[in-house]
């Protein structure tokens, strides 16, 4: 049973929406005006407010405006009967949960109460993680954060290899901030977004008068991190040109700025790239040399998809840091839908997608249908797919099972709870699936024997 207040001058559509709510279950409390209403939903905050826009008085927008106020995450629902663009618009912005015309169905006002008081009860905050934090429990994450540990207690180039999107410049501003070069400057040069003709200059430097347009001298990025951590991001798309006076900086510790003299330099080198550089050696488009040289301490980085649970702890870090100060949750079914979908632009895309749910979701709560994954076709897939009914069946029940395992963390009476099925029939379609469903999940929690294996 849910609190609800209903704020409307039509005393007919008011009772009339009291008394469909009171047969739903829900406990009602309806004003007349705005001002008292106001001042008892301050006080108690009530799960929904159905809120009429035109009133004497106090209008809907203004009421709005002040339960708002009162109360930054009460879910008001605005009624109106003349609903228009401008309207709608303003209460969307001032963070009205839906917006509604008159006279409302009753199909339509279930539907609206599901998804309103979904998770109405607050759910605790997980406490937010440090900024540049690198977040996850899984093997895969787990590793890296050994290796940056390992390369942070030393000196030697490293080298952060993944895809786009994975998150390899915090990788490099992790093993920065626990070196003894922490206290120095962190530079990031992106070698991919610098044309080839001024690389050489952006990273070197250059004296006042060097070249046509040259007015003023420039230290260039490596001097720049003297004393601290350079990152050459998009390594792999450099110019050999220049791969050869990179390699020749790291032997030698020095840079020779155009138009100037050689110059001594300290600062400790990571390069990152999404390439495949060991295939580009061989291709002859990345200098063998100065790949073992910046690769002495290699870090793989890995795909988001093959993070597992990892998935949601980002998530719920990044809703913590999209507001800090207001509460956002997922779903169930939003949680699944993160964990079925593959991720081809990994970390990147999932602060996307949570962002823009967060801004088209105003009552705090995402769902699956915030969230729109469609989920695309993997590059390098070894199949289109599955090509029958059979196959389509069998695939859809193995992700879900594989997400409610892995929100349970392996309890399978849990998982099975939320997937509406018996226990016996997890256990089946887990003997029947087998490795495809039990692949690097999590095992059971101690103390759960009817969940071991």
């Amino acid at each position: 049973m849910a609190a609800i207040s209903i704020i409307d001058d039509d005393a007919g559509f008011r009772d009339s929406l009291a008394e469909t709510l009171t047969d739903f279950g829900h406990a009602v409390t309806a004003y007349d005006r705005a001002g008292p209403a106001i001042a008892a939903i301050a006080a108690t905050l009530p799960d929904l407010v159905f809120l009429d826009l035109r009133m004497p008085e106090m209008d809907g927008i203004a009421a709005l405006r002040a339960i708002r106020a009162a109360q930054p995450t009460a879910r008001v629902v605005v009624l109106t009967a003349f609903a228009t663009g401008n309207n709608t618009i303003d209460a969307m912005r001032l963070g009205a949960f839906d917006h509604l015309t008159k006279p409302v169905g009753r199909a339509a006002l279930q539907s609206l109460l599901q998804s309103a008081l979904r998770h109405a009860e607050p759910q605790a905050r997980a406490e937010p993680a440090p900024p540049g934090t690198i977040i996850g429990t899984s093997p895969a994450i787990r590793d890296v954060q050994k290796r940056i540990g390992l390369a942070a207690a030393g000196d030697a180039s490293v080298l952060i290899l993944g895809e786009t999107g994975v998150g390899k410049e915090l990788v490099a501003q992790a093993i920065h901030r626990f070196s003894a070069r922490a206290a120095k400057p962190f530079v990031a040069v992106n070698c991919a977004a610098i044309p080839a003709d001024l690389l050489e200059s952006e990273l070197f430097g250059h004296e006042r008068g060097a070249f046509t347009g040259a007015t003023t001298a420039q230290r260039g990025r490596f001097r720049e991190a003297d004393g601290g951590t350079l990152l050459l991001d998009e390594i792999g798309d450099m110019p050999l040109a220049t791969q050869a006076k990179i390699l020749r900086a790291l032997q030698e510790r020095e840079v020779t700025p155009l138009g100037g003299a050689p110059v001594k330099i300290d600062a400790r080198i990571i390069a990152a790239t999404h390439q495949n550089l060991q295939s580009r050696v061989t291709s002859g488009q990345f200098r063998a040399d100065l790949y073992y040289r910046l690769a002495v301490i290699p870090i793989e980085v890995p795909k988001l998809r093959d993070r597992g649970a990892d998935i949601l702890l980002l998530a719920r870090h990044i809703l913590n840091e999209l507001r800090p100060a207001q509460p956002l949750s997922l779903t169930d079914a939003a949680e699944h839908a993160l964990l079925a979908y593959p991720w081809p632009g990994n970390v990147r895309e999932l602060r996307n997608t949570l962002e823009r749910a967060a801004s088209l979701t105003p009552s705090g709560v995402i769902d699956a249908a915030d969230l729109a994954l469609n989920p695309p076709a993997m590059p390098g897939a070894a199949s289109p797919g599955p090509t029958n009914l059979p196959e389509a069946v069998a695939a859809t029940e193995i992700a879900l099972i594989r997400a409610a395992l892995i929100t349970a963390q392996g309890n399978r009476t849990e998982a099975a709870r939320a997937l509406g099925i018996s226990r016996q029939a997890l256990y089946d379609r887990i003997n029947r699936y087998g490795t495809a469903i039990m692949s690097d999940l999590p095992t059971p929690a101690v103390g759960n024997p009817d969940d071991e294996a």
